[in-house]
């Protein structure tokens, strides 16, 4: 066959497991999807097939290897979302030295997975306030909190204050047994959650008993200044448009904000009432604040919930 061709790509200093899967799945994922043949051995990946499936198996297999060199564990779902990102023309060699984190902590770096991550994550280092709207999966959250403990760690902030508004799913606080901590953690558990997965428990547990790091209830912000603070306002779709005013309004000198939402998720009694789609709508072309948008192509979470993103839009659910 006159049009077989073999390519080899280095993948020194990665880890092969991490790269290959569980069973060397991600590599059998990559061999049925583009049509290819490939196997790993030592520090060198070749793809063998003809010159037109082998040239787009190598762009994609060195957009994996550049993930798995950051120390990304990859599994299947990330080739399904690199070849994606091949064929709708998005790929990036969306792992860029300037905008990744590395936590000294865990010995661990996060990286932009997506092209929709990575300028969501230069917006956050070019804008004073950033507002990123985007489904549920898409590393909204997560990304920004890792932003939040990078800027702490590099002392360019003092504190981080992590905020949610407290209505979630038709709920009333008021109903919840237990006294007010109890009542708000089930709220905040998700913020939480992603400290920890970046710091080790017991610092997390420290900052917040020095109030290093504070995770309260939107409303707790009323009449404060933050100053010198990483300040991040989630689920930003259920806060109200006066609470929403009321935030912006609290950032001090040497402050940040990232707000993030999905439009898609409102839970309060009137969908216009959110300041989400009011800052949306009166807050572009101002200086200093940076508009992000993340799409289903983002989503890092399981393939299942990318198609299910999609069939409740296709609904006119989204």
């Amino acid at each position: 066959m006159s049009d077989e061709t073999t390519q080899r790509l280095s993948t020194e200093g990665v880890d092969p497991l991490a790269l290959a899967g569980v069973n060397d799945g991600n590599l059998i994922e990559l061999a049925k999807r583009l049509g290819v043949r490939v196997s790993l051995r030592g520090d060198t990946l070749t793809l063998q097939g003809s010159v037109g499936a082998v040239e787009r198996a190598t762009q994609v297999a060195q957009a994996l290897v550049d993930l798995a060199r950051m120390g990304e564990p990859l599994d299947v779902t990330d080739v399904e979302r690199v070849v994606s990102e091949e064929s709708l023309g998005t790929l990036g060699r969306v792992v860029d030295g300037e905008y990744k984190i590395i936590l000294p902590g865990l010995r661990r770096v996060i990286a932009p997975k997506t092209a929709g991550q990575r300028e969501y994550l230069e917006a956050i280092a070019q804008h004073d306030i950033v507002i990123g709207i985007g489904p549920a999966g898409t590393g909204k959250t997560y990304l920004a909190v890792a932003a939040a403990v990078d800027a702490l760690a590099r002392k360019r902030v003092r504190r981080i204050v992590l905020a949610r508004p407290a209505v979630e799913a038709g709920e009333s606080l008021g109903f919840l047994p237990g006294d007010l901590q109890e009542k708000v953690d089930p709220y905040l558990r998700p913020l939480y959650d992603a400290l920890e997965d970046m710091m080790p428990r017991d610092r997390v547990q420290k900052a917040i008993e020095s109030r290093t790091i504070e995770i309260a209830p939107l409303a707790y912000m009323r009449g404060r200044t933050l100053s010198d603070a990483f300040v991040i306002l989630d689920e930003a779709q259920n806060a109200t448009g006066m609470q929403m005013k009321m935030f912006l309004t609290r950032l001090g000198v040497n402050s940040r904000a990232v707000i993030t939402g999905d439009k898609t998720q409102i839970d309060l009694g009137n969908r216009e009432d959110s300041g989400l789609l009011q800052v949306e709508r009166i807050l572009p072309g101002i200086e200093g604040i940076g508009f992000c948008y993340l799409m289903d192509t983002d989503v890092v979470r399981h393939r299942l919930v990318r198609d299910i993103i999609r069939a409740y839009a296709e609904d006119g659910q989204g």
